[in-house]
């Protein structure tokens, strides 16, 4: 038996893993690589093999870095399953047609911006290199109709006509909705059968609603193996959510080989605690500028955990109720999920929310937006509000309008409060933010792209890092020597490269038996 590590090694997008038996090809994950535009497009659109040979796919949580590429691998010769918690399996229905959405709406944005830029170029004068305000107008009108909707036929019969490249979407809505037809989900620790003498359970992540840890039994040759899956693995002692399972069936279960997570492999979060005290100050701080707060945020888990947390705020009435604006409506629908899952929330949820009569996730101040014509009004809104928006590392979705309407205000925060991969637009943002912040704010601010445009990043960038919702060093360190898990060998995933290597010295050091697997590396299992 062997599993060779196709994605999500020494980065942190695009997880995907394959466990071969005699019998068997088995997929952990299938996510989206998410980053340079150009590069993420190449690496989702080639599959590594065919999925003609997948006996069934292991879904370890919803997150579109670890479920995003699953219809492009049931619309080519698919015959398999996809397995994973009811939960994960309800999340996706949400979110890999939401992500068909954004693929589909920036293609075709895309190949807008292409067409308008050709006839911008044949319409300006050659002798002032100007184009008029007439023939702008004209180009919009062409290729736009009712305001702002993109003139679709149009758009394809020019690029047709000019022979201009065009974009196509990794998948369609169409394709994602046929992935759903290969879901089964099933609850925590109950045993299912994903192969010839292979089956699966899995236990609790705490990492989002429904994400799992998996123990994979399987028996080659007269001899049984067991595979650990991490996934990605959730923090202790945080609302809504249960801890990460320690204490697993059986009596010390040996684990052959461990995959595990190393996001955060040589870094500290904010205490847990911290959390509330800690973002009661920059909204304080925001409305002593009278600027409003934006955050771009995950729709499925993190969302919830930050109106948990307002509304904790709100309620002890500490702070200035700014409105509350989720403009999302991928994260309207799933926040619908986590009202419909009162029985995987943690005592502390039941005692603060649920005895009372609470919803956690409605209250007075706040409103949910799902019409664009309400999200481009919210856009222009001067009055302080918060707004989250997805996406979490600001690669698509609203988020990139109410960036670019806010971006250049001083009085305004953008509050990371999530991990930004490298080369993602979030991560620019955080990282040019936090570098202008400590040079004193004396310079030319610096520039950042948005949808094609520059804009001066002129807005205060605030890291919240007690949100996130993976396990840090000292927490993973908690869950190898606090649970009942003997294991043999670790292969670290799931990191960019400095933290995995440092996590792994530092498991070599602890005295675990650790590596980190190059991408198309292949690691037999003895």
């Amino acid at each position: 038996m062997n599993i060779t590590f196709y994605g999500g090694v020494r980065e942190v997008t695009g997880s995907m893993h394959l466990l071969t038996t005699d019998s068997d090809r088995i997929l952990l994950d299938c996510g989206l690589y998410q980053g340079r535009r150009k590069e993420s497009e190449e690496k989702n659109r080639v599959l590594p093999f065919d999925p003609l040979i997948l006996t069934s796919i292991v879904l370890s949580h919803a997150h579109i870095d670890h479920s995003g590429r699953i219809p492009v691998v049931t619309r080519r010769n698919f015959n398999g399953r996809i397995i994973s918690t009811r939960t994960t399996s309800a999340a996706c229905e949400y979110l890999l047609l939401d992500a068909a959405h954004i693929q589909e709406s920036d293609a075709r944005y895309l190949n807008y911006k292409t067409v308008r830029s050709l006839l911008h170029d044949m319409k300006t004068s050659p002798r002032t290199r100007q184009i008029s305000q007439a023939a702008i107008k004209k180009i919009r009108k062409m290729l736009k109709k009712n305001g702002n909707d993109l003139n679709r036929e149009a758009i394809e019969d020019l690029m047709d006509k000019y022979h201009l490249d065009k974009i196509e979407p990794l998948y369609t809505r169409e394709q994602a909705e046929d992935s759903l037809s290969y879901f089964d989900g099933y609850p925590y620790e109950h045993p299912v059968t994903i192969g010839s003498n292979v089956t699966c359970m899995f236990y609790d992540a705490g990492h989002i609603l429904g994400s799992a840890i998996t123990l994979i039994q399987a028996s080659e040759n007269g001899r049984s193996y067991t595979v650990g899956y991490t996934g990605d693995l959730g923090r202790f002692g945080k609302p809504i959510l249960n801890d990460p399972t320690l204490r697993f069936n059986g009596d010390n279960p040996k684990i052959d080989l461990l995959i595990m997570e190393s996001t955060y492999g040589d870094r500290f979060h904010d205490p847990v605690q911290d959390i509330k005290s800690r973002l009661k100050k920059i909204l304080m701080d925001t409305a002593e500028r009278g600027g409003s707060i934006v955050i771009p945020a995950f729709a499925f888990g993190r969302t919830q955990e930050l109106i948990y947390v307002l509304h904790e705020l709100y309620d002890e009435g500490e702070v200035i109720r700014f409105p509350i604006y989720v403009d999302s409506p991928l994260a309207v629908k799933l926040t619908r999920i986590f009202g419909e899952h009162p029985e995987v929330y943690d005592q502390e949820t039941h005692e603060t929310f649920l005895e009372k009569g609470k919803n956690p996730f409605s209250f007075g101040h706040i409103q949910f937006i799902t019409s664009v014509e309400e999200s481009m009004a919210l856009m222009r809104e001067q009055k302080p509000h918060i707004v989250i928006s997805a996406s979490g590392m600001c690669e698509g979705g609203r988020i990139l309008h109410h960036l670019r309407y806010k971006i250049h205000d001083p009085r305004n925060t953008i509050l990371a409060v999530g991990f930004m991969a490298q080369h993602t637009l979030g991560r620019r943002i955080l990282e040019l933010g936090i570098q202008y912040q400590e040079s004193g704010r004396k310079a030319e601010p610096p520039q950042v792209k948005i949808l094609g445009k520059k804009y001066p990043l002129k807005a205060q960038v605030v890291q919240l890092g007690g949100f996130s919702a993976h396990a840090d060093k000292t927490e993973m360190f908690r869950f190898l020597h606090e649970s009942n898990l003997k294991i043999k060998k670790i292969a670290a995933v799931h990191g960019e490269e400095e933290q995995t290597l440092a996590f792994v010295d530092s498991l070599n050091k602890e005295g675990f038996s650790a590596f980190a697997p190059k991408v198309g590396e292949t690691v037999e299992i003895r």
